[in-house]
């Protein structure tokens, strides 16, 4: 498995159509900027809300793109999100991805039907790694939307048990769990951060070790990301930490939380991955389009949230998005001052 910094990639939607082009542009913007990796209907990807058909066409089209960046091929892999709350769909995903040549598959924790943690690896993991061999997988722990958790004692048990489990993302936001992981895993099992804004802690914490991540905000700033991570991993606090400094409002912004005003009281709304960065790539010209319901769009609260994150990236460390300028054509400060670009962004009211 890879090290380095990989992009959980957002799925373009144009009137609620996945935009295949846009989608071909987004991948040439990470592969290009010096992305290790692409996951492809990821979560963040709206995989829960995408078709099976369209799933498996944007794992093809991932690759297929990839393939056809010059002088690229065996620079950025291709992840595949073929995980789900169903192993026999999850079994024909990973099928799909396997033949159209993928390098890895990330399955997420069993959403919402919640199994404990020794069914996750008896009844949806391991059936996985034995029907697939050749591909590595890598589970995904993220037990603040998906109500489980693979717990770092079966996690061990499937790495000692299969050659092709070398690999966790890990988004619980639980150092404790982290350390775990590293403790009870073989030599060599690589810990990639689920989390943006917990990436340096987790790469810099010897009783850790991670050593990448798959990252949201690297859809809007992959070489800043990937720089950051490669300092990391080359021992390079300092620089790693400027440039932490200058991403922390965005990585501040992949979830927003506002409290809401109604007729009954005030109300907490939160705005969930992927719609705050979603939201901040329409307004940049980027493809993107809106979330499929049932996601929707942000209150005006949440608009300013995301409005004043990017502003002052854009004040503070320009270079940030530079590379977003250049490659998409687009002057930074008028897409984030013009108020047209807001248009159809968010709800009038509450």
């Amino acid at each position: 498995m890879t090290t380095g910094s990989c992009t959980a990639l957002v799925t373009p939607f144009n009137d609620d159509a996945v935009d295949y082009k846009g989608f071909a542009r987004l991948v040439a913007f990470q592969v290009e900027n010096g992305i290790d990796g692409v996951l492809a209907a990821g979560t963040t990807g709206e995989s829960p809300s995408l078709t099976w058909n369209e799933h498996n066409a944007i794992i093809e089209n991932t690759k297929n793109n990839i393939n056809n960046i010059n002088n690229i091929k065996d620079k950025c892999i291709c992840i595949a999100g073929t995980g789900s709350n169903n192993t026999s769909e999850t079994l024909a995903a990973t099928k799909h991805a396997v033949d159209v040549g993928v390098d890895a598959v990330l399955l997420v924790d069993p959403y919402y039907n919640g199994p404990s943690s020794l069914e996750i690896r008896k009844e949806y993991i391991e059936p996985v790694a034995k029907a697939f061999p050749g591909i590595d997988i890598i589970p995904y722990l993220i037990p603040g939307r998906t109500g489980t958790q693979l717990l770092p004692e079966d996690l061990a048990i499937l790495n000692e048990k299969f050659d092709n489990i070398n690999t966790v993302k890990d988004a619980t936001g639980n150092i404790e769990n982290m350390k775990l992981v590293r403790k009870y895993c073989r030599p060599g099992f690589t810990i990639l951060s689920g989390d943006d804004d917990l990436t340096c802690e987790m790469m810099s914490d010897p009783q850790i070790k991670a050593s990448g991540v798959i990252s949201v905000v690297s859809n809007i700033a992959p070489l800043a990301v990937s720089e950051m991570v490669r300092f990391l991993n080359q021992g390079n606090l300092q620089k790693a930490q400027k440039l932490m400094s200058a991403l922390k409002p965005l990585f501040k912004i992949v979830t927003v939380k506002t409290f809401e005003t109604t007729p009954y009281g005030e109300v907490v709304c939160r705005a969930r991955n992927p719609l705050p960065v979603k939201t901040l790539m329409s307004i940049l010209g980027m493809p993107s389009g809106g979330c499929r319901q049932p996601l929707g769009k942000m209150t005006k609260k949440g608009l300013k949230t995301v409005l004043e994150a990017a502003r002052s990236v854009n004040a503070d460390a320009p270079e940030i998005f530079r590379p977003l300028a250049d490659f998409f054509d687009v002057d930074i400060d008028e897409r984030l001052n013009d108020p047209l670009n807001l248009e159809g962004l968010y709800y009038g009211e509450y």
